[in-house]
């Protein structure tokens, strides 16, 4: 036992710290990059032959891709426990055979989806003195380079300002003067940047290799370069490239915005490996920042920490088990009064919660919310296995039977069959949960191995090391100070001989009236209680998303979401925040004029965070017009990205007709924006910004010389600048970019002016070969399973998942749709309703595996049958409760409705267990059976719900996670005590009687 207490400590060192147990999301998604094609292009093109292909992958159950102009992103859906790393492998391999059928230049990225998107801990660098692309340097050669070595750390991602490159600037005038082209410098300095391997050379013994090498490392170098010979047959003279262009170092155009707190920064995002430590990797990366030589001016501050809210979860439940354990001693002083019985309670506990640690480090478990919760869960367990032991060796021992060792371990032996009896019927109500998948089965899995390790140690301890502790260490004092409580106990007989006078006058009647009453309320309390997905938590920040008008400048962006970010600032609740504009906390293609916020508010004393997040929303949403806004906290948004989408509602909308879509989700989308607590409502009809669409006559070109691909290579490098080759600088290997000058492509209306080079030398402008024309936004394409539907989503404010889903339901139906629309449900709505499914249906299993134990124990029908209607009073009971409380009905709630199958089964066999099965079962026998049980079911029932209370009570930061289904258990403990005392007892008689009255 001590190894065991000793090993269990040690390994409690080791185990991994993070937030939610680490579960294998079904989910591959892939990133498609294809130019600049239009969305129907795309979808012809690209989208559906690349749906097409993967849709063949074995274990695939849903793709969803979006289509929008040049850029796609599919998702792949998996059966809940596939081998993802399988599945990885096998899309890249469908995509790679896929590849030569795509047009060229298409780029695939593939990535799983797991927990590991989003940074564990991420960081902002600002500086009064330093440009963004300065900061951007010391991110990416200092920062980045120092954090990936950290054990833990998956990767760095750094965010904001632009690579540096060298600008060759032409002078377009002087250009067409020569006739030089924008290709001709391009291919001038790709032909001029070459480090080539000639071959080998044998001489004198050794063998060398030839290397042809041309580079260049600075402005001068690159000025040097010759692009063309003019007039070549008259002797010509050479243009060099500082003789057409200006060439200086710059930045590569960059069309987002990075800030922090206002300033102008940029971002370092660590992201953490699978099995990382969260604590741990982020407690070394401090530290790693900490050893960095940084200049003076540079500022650099943490805008993400989850290791906070990882431990502000683990103090919480930490908290609540130190708690839980004193009022359990607390309540065995009161019924025992003996320090010795405490002190053997108190040796037992921390003995099995680090023998539990020990179990979970050789299954590869982390502490986490969900096996520290079970852990709290299991105290009051563990305690009540010691108390039921230990009370019924005192009352032996009260009872006038000798102290000695051989009695004492008689008395124990006795309690032998109902110990194992109870801790089975706790355990087995977590087998079923081995056959559930999805969010609830990972989530659950981690709470049932660690209360099923606990229970098991517990079971062992309680009957076999009580026991010798017990009979070296108990004496007679020990009952005549129990026997002190006698007053505390003379008014609990009495109050139970009073309800059970009244009970048992008539048994059928009372088994009648209470079951009908409580059934009536569990059911009411079914119908009125709301529901959710998971619980609410409070992570101490949230991501604010938002949309501006299709295709609106960075600049008019910028300008709204100044005023966004004096709204946030002035709420008191905010520390501080980060915003990135054409950027994405969690990568992904994002256009320009759209991004997000993390706002993280003050620690301590403040208001909920869905208090601060409706009021941001609020403000924003009547003084910042045409900003399209979405807010959620990040953990949530992330599990609900992981699982499905991240919104909780969402209605999709299915049909071929794109114009009768597109009107019907406009219809449902405001319908959804005018129910109350329906908030953040987005029509699914999302729009790609305007083009300028140069529609190149073939024939004109012709007569010019040129060709359409030609036409296209030239004006690269005029609107946006073409990367033409690389040169290193140190460590890094910088882009040599050929561009125009800024003010001849400021306005649309320029681009029909800019000058050509045909190859013969002569210029012509780009309006004398192409219609030049600004083409309107077009709308992104989405589709599921190779059909084009419309998904309109939103969150909720106010109000419950089940209860707005009733009223989105009823107003989409009286909203009367077109026959060819065919409407669903998905979201976290429908994840919500596969979990309920699933666990009502572990809530059946153990039901009937609590059944057959009773079954096997006491070969009793009518125990069994009464049994199990006590329990499902009991279930009504907690449904009741959470009604009261107002907490939702979620999947947290639902598991702790089931837990109460097993804890009030525990009680049903150790009042069973006082019965004399080889005499007749009277009500007398039946009336003192619950005499001589009414100290240990309180007793077990009081511990188990103090241990759970603070819990249910949600006193700190990160606790929410366990809240209801703490309530849940209370609330059905609480019911417990008076039924298995009174209801059962009366119903097993009314049973018996009508069974022998027939007989007779």
């Amino acid at each position: 036992m001590l190894l065991l207490t000793i090993g269990g400590v040690v390994s409690a060192t080791q185990l991994p710290v993070s937030l939610f147990p680490h579960i294998n999301y079904p989910r591959v998604k892939i990133s498609v990059d294809a130019g600049e094609r239009d969305p129907a292009r795309m979808v012809a093109q690209i989208t559906r032959p690349t749906e097409l292909a993967l849709r063949s992958i074995e274990g695939v159950t849903r793709i969803r891709s979006t289509t929008s102009r040049g850029s796609a992103e599919l998702s792949l859906d998996f059966n809940w426990g596939h081998d993802m790393v399988a599945a990885q492998l096998a899309t890249q391999g469908a995509l790679a055979s896929l590849q030569s059928s795509l047009p060229p230049g298409v780029k695939f990225d593939v990535r799983r989806m797991d927990p590991t998107i989003f940074p564990v801990y991420a960081l902002s660098l600002t500086s009064p003195t330093l440009s963004q692309e300065d900061l951007r340097q010391i991110a990416e050669l200092q920062i980045r380079p120092a954090l990936t070595s950290v054990k833990g750390v998956a990767a760095v991602d750094v965010q904001g300002g632009s690579p540096r490159e060298f600008e060759v600037q032409l002078d377009l005038s002087r250009m067409s003067a020569l006739g030089v082209s924008p290709t001709d410098v391009a291919t001038a300095l790709a032909n001029a940047n070459v480090v080539i391997g000639a071959g080998k050379v044998s001489d004198r013994h050794r063998l060398y290799l030839v290397l042809v090498q041309s580079s260049m490392a600075n402005p001068q170098d690159i000025s040097a370069i010759a692009v063309k010979t003019v007039n070549a047959s008259g002797g010509g003279s050479v243009v060099t490239l500082g003789s057409i262009a200006m060439v200086k170092p710059s930045a590569a155009p960059n069309y987002t915005l990075v800030d922090a707190n206002g300033k102008q920064a940029v971002l370092v995002n660590v992201r953490q490996s699978l099995n990382g430590n969260t604590v741990q990797v982020v407690n070394d990366v401090q530290k790693q920042i900490k050893s960095i030589a940084l200049p003076a001016s540079v500022k650099v501050s943490a805008y993400y920490d989850q290791s906070q809210l990882v431990k502000g979860a683990a103090s919480a439940v930490r908290d609540a088990i130190l708690i839980g354990a004193v009022l359990a001693g607390l309540v065995l002083f009161l019924f025992l009064r003996s320090a010795r019985l405490m002190a053997i309670t108190a040796f037992m506990l921390p003995g099995v919660l680090a023998a539990t640690c020990l179990i979970l480090y050789a299954l590869g478990m982390h502490f986490d919310m969900m096996t520290l919760g079970g852990m709290a869960a299991a105290v009051g367990l563990i305690v009540d296995d010691a108390v039921v032991m230990l009370e019924h060796i005192m009352r032996r021992m009260q009872e006038g039977k000798s102290s000695d060792a051989p009695s004492l371990l008689a008395a124990a032996a006795e309690m032998g069959k109902p110990l194992f009896g109870s801790t089975g019927a706790t355990i087995v109500v977590f087998i079923p949960l081995a056959f559930i998948s999805g969010v609830t089965g990972g989530f659950f899995k981690a709470l049932a191995i660690t209360m099923v390790s606990a229970l098991v140690i517990s079971l062992l301890y309680a009957r076999f090391v009580i026991p010798l502790i017990s009979a070296h260490w108990l004496r007679d004092k020990d009952a005549e100070a129990a026997e002190k409580a006698g007053w505390l106990m003379k008014h609990l007989d009495s109050t139970y001989d009073r309800a059970g006078k009244r009970a048992f006058v008539r048994p059928g009647l009372f088994v009648i009236v209470l079951a009908a009453v409580l059934a009536f309320g569990g059911y009411h309390a079914y119908s009125k209680v709301p529901s959710g997905f998971m619980p609410k938590m409070d992570e101490g920040g949230f991501v604010l998303d938002y949309r501006a008008k299709p295709g609106a400048a960075l600049a008019d962006t910028n300008r709204l979401l100044k005023q966004v970010e004096k709204i946030i600032i002035a709420n008191p609740a905010v520390e501080s925040y980060s915003r990135r504009t054409g950027l994405q906390l969690g990568g992904g293609l994002t256009e320009p004029d759209e991004g997000d916020y993390f706002i993280r508010l003050k620690s301590g004393s403040r208001k909920p965070i869905w208090t601060v997040m409706d009021e941001i929303r609020g403000q924003i949403e009547s003084q910042v017009p045409g900003l399209q806004i979405d807010v959620a906290q990040l953990m949530e948004d992330l599990i609900g990205d992981l699982t499905a989408v991240p919104q909780p509602i969402e209605v999709k909308l299915f049909g071929n007709d794109p114009q009768a879509l597109a009107k019907t989700a406009k219809a449902v989308g405001n319908a959804l924006g005018k129910i109350n607590g329906v908030v953040d409502v987005v029509d699914g009809l999302r729009v790609a910004g305007d083009a300028i669409q140069i529609q190149v006559d073939p024939g004109a070109a012709a007569q010019q010389g040129l060709d359409p691909q030609s036409v296209s290579n030239q004006l690269e490098a005029l609107v946006n600048g073409t990367p033409a080759t690389q040169v290193r600088v140190g460590e890094q290997m910088i882009d040599i970019r050929v561009s125009s000058p800024s003010d001849v492509r400021q306005r649309a209306a320029q681009i029909g002016s800019l000058p050509l080079v045909a190859p013969d030398g002569h210029t012509v402008r780009v309006s004398q070969i192409a219609k030049v024309s600004i083409e309107a936004g077009q709308k992104q394409l989405t589709r599921e399973n190779l059909a084009p539907f419309i998904d309109v989503t939103a969150r909720l404010s106010g109000t419950s998942l089940g209860t707005a889903m009733k009223q989105v339901k009823k107003t989409v139906a009286q909203l009367k749709l077109p026959p060819s629309i065919r409407v669903e449900y998905g979201g976290l709505y429908a994840e919500q309703q596969k979990s309920f499914r699933d666990l009502a249906m572990v809530f059946a299993a153990a039901l009937l595996l609590a059944a057959l134990l009773l079954t096997l124990l006491y070969e009793n029908m009518a125990w069994t049958v009464s049994a199990v209607a006590t329990v499902l009073l009991c279930a009504a009971s907690v449904l009741i409760g959470l009604w009261v409380t107002g907490i939702e009905l979620d999947i947290s709630a639902l598991m702790g409705l089931t837990m109460v199958v097993g804890m009030a089964t525990e009680l049903i066999v150790f009042f069973f267990a006082e019965i004399d099965r080889g005499k007749p079962v009277t009500l007398a026998v039946l009336r003192q059976a619950g005499a001589k049980r009414l100290r240990p079911i309180v007793m077990s029932a009081l511990i188990a719900i103090l241990t759970l209370s603070p819990l249910a009570l949600s006193f700190s930061r990160g606790s929410g996670l366990q809240r209801p289904l703490a309530t849940a258990i209370i609330f059905g403990l609480t019911a417990a005590v008076p039924l298995v005392l009174l209801f059962l007892p009366a119903m097993v008689h009314a049973i018996t009687h009508k069974r022998e009255a027939k007989r007779q």
